[in-house]
């Protein structure tokens, strides 16, 4: 990942913007550069190396009087160079996000509709001011504010807002911001058409789709790793990614000490596909004491986006100080599309949807987020092919009839796509049950997360104290409590950066719980096996 921040007004100087850039060091570790176009005008970036390692592709790049900082991965921007080449551009470096400018240059802001992309941009133009963009899933973060005087700040995380902006605001995904307002350039979650294609015309094209999903992010000039926790989504990204590259591929899978649920089945398909292996192990120690630092970079109150993101926070920095990764490909986005365990719930194909598109416009404050947050803040990108837009559009366009669960086996479009006969994975990890990242790395992990806050407030009023808070995300629990009074700690009054809390959908039969593990739901059944 990379850090962009860029702010106009007379709130900050050079010496104050480097002091902020001292809070995501982490994120772009390899090189910062702040330039001034203008007086008061500042454009700073920290880099991650991932395309075009030389000094070159650096930013922010500057064509004539336009400047640009992104943080993104631009897939297919070779020939989007050819394209540019041939209209005279004569490229600097190897860098995909230099093709920012001059698509600038030649498209104006209906460039970003032509984007297949994961980025959060900004462009410096002199007679517009700014202007922003962020990829229409939100994976690449953008947050946004305005200082005393009412001038605008955008920065990769919204620490590097807090004390200039009094409201930090996400910025909102597939939209732009030009010319003093904000508008959609691809509302993803938007189904325009209905597809009408059979089942078997839909897997196919599921596995096609993501095959090529899989392949477009393989592309890297620097070393690639995966994230496998042997779940469906995960051991598949790394089969497809095996069986492209063609040689052992490294994975990567933690579990607790005392009961890693999903370690052995990552295992398995690390074992079936040949993949250099590695099992990382950690302790109710170690998650307790990474828990105030896991919030403090996830800027998030929410328990599920906390509680999953402790195994994966401490699997990053592993592979951080033990390994020369920089690029991970990661398994979100596919509970979205295909549903969660509570989607075998829904009252119908209608409701289906709608918690679909819901999960799909809000995805930005959970699990991307929690993806971005543990993988930046260790020096690592990451890569999440079932967020790729031509797949996730096209799932998101299936007959919502055909994805709701009717056999029993959740996604089971998805599975039987890769059921075909060619050995992509064992029986038993395509049709395995799922369980939730936060369960599956080991029940214990919540149990002495909710025991150690239980610890923390005994003998105090803890109910008094939750009715401290605003109705709308008031905490609940002694761990919902323990979280949001550390989010307040490091974001005091900032809690409109967060919907409100992950929960299955309360409205619908059987999901009416208090608490958002799936083990509450009664067709956990053997997800925890």
């Amino acid at each position: 990942m990379c850090t962009i921040f860029a702010y106009e007004g007379s709130r900050l100087d050079k010496k104050g913007v480097l002091a902020l850039l001292e809070r995501t060091k982490m994120r772009g570790p390899d090189a910062e550069r702040i330039y001034e176009p203008v007086k008061g005008c500042f454009m700073a970036f920290q880099r991650l190396s991932i395309m075009g390692l030389e000094e070159s592709g650096m930013q922010p790049f500057q064509l004539d009087e336009l400047i640009s900082i992104t943080n993104g991965e631009i897939y297919g921007f070779r020939k989007i160079r050819k394209e540019l080449e041939a209209d005279g551009y004569v490229f600097a470096s190897g860098s995909d996000c230099e093709v920012m400018l001059p698509l600038y240059r030649k498209y104006g802001t209906e460039m970003f509709n032509l984007l297949d992309a994961e980025f959060a941009t900004v462009i410096y133009d002199p007679e517009k001011g700014f202007i922003a963009a962020r990829d229409p899933i939100g994976i690449r973060p953008l947050f946004y504010g305005y200082d005393e005087d009412g001038k605008m700040a955008f920065a990769s995380e919204a620490r590097l807002l807090e004390g200039l902006c009094d409201k930090i605001i996400p910025f909102p995904p597939g939209h732009l911001f030009c010319d003093g307002g904000f508008r959609a350039f691809n509302d993803i979650s938007k189904v325009k058409k209905v597809s009408a294609d059979d089942e078997e015309t839909i897997m196919r094209k599921i596995k096609e789709k993501l095959i090529a999903a899989v392949e477009k992010r393989l592309d890297s000039d620097a070393p690639l790793g995966f994230l496998l926790s042997g779940g469906l989504d995960s051991s598949l990204v790394c089969a497809i990614a095996s069986h492209i590259l063609k040689r052992p591929i490294r994975t990567f899978a933690i579990g607790m000490e005392k009961d890693p649920i999903d370690a052995k089945y990552a295992q398995i398909v690390a074992d079936y596909i040949h993949s250099e292996h590695t099992l990382v192990t950690m302790t109710k120690e170690q998650v307790l004491s990474s828990l105030e630092e896991v919030i403090r970079i996830l800027a998030t109150y929410d328990i599920t986006t906390i509680r999953a993101s402790m195994g994966m926070y401490l699997l990053c920095k592993w592979i951080h100080e033990n390994t020369d990764i920089r690029v991970l490909l990661t398994g979100e986005v596919s509970d979205e599309l295909f549903g969660y365990k509570y989607t075998d719930f829904a009252p119908s194909a209608t409701e289906f949807q709608k918690e679909s598109e819901k999960r799909i416009r809000e995805l930005y404050a959970y699990d991307v987020l929690r993806a971005d947050r543990c993988i930046a803040d260790n020096s690592l990108e990451a890569r999440v092919p079932f967020g790729d837009l031509d797949f996730a559009s096209y799932v998101l366009s299936i007959n919502p009839e055909i994805k709701m669960n009717r056999t029993g086996m959740g996604k089971y479009l998805l599975r039987k796509a890769f059921d075909d006969g060619n050995g992509w994975l064992p029986q038993s990890i395509l049709f395995r049950e799922k369980a939730a990242f936060s369960d599956a790395v080991g029940h214990s992990l919540v149990d002495d997360l909710k025991e150690y806050a239980d610890e923390l407030y005994k003998g105090k009023d803890w109910k008094q104290m939750c009715l401290e808070y605003p109705e709308e995300g008031r905490p609940f629990t002694t761990e919902s409590l323990l979280y949001r009074s550390i989010f307040e700690k490091y974001y005091p009054g900032q809690s409109q950066m967060i919907p409100g809390f992950w929960m299955p959908n309360k409205s619908w039969e059987g999901c009416n719980v208090s608490d958002p593990s799936a083990r509450v739901l009664s067709n956990y059944g053997k997800s925890g096996e």
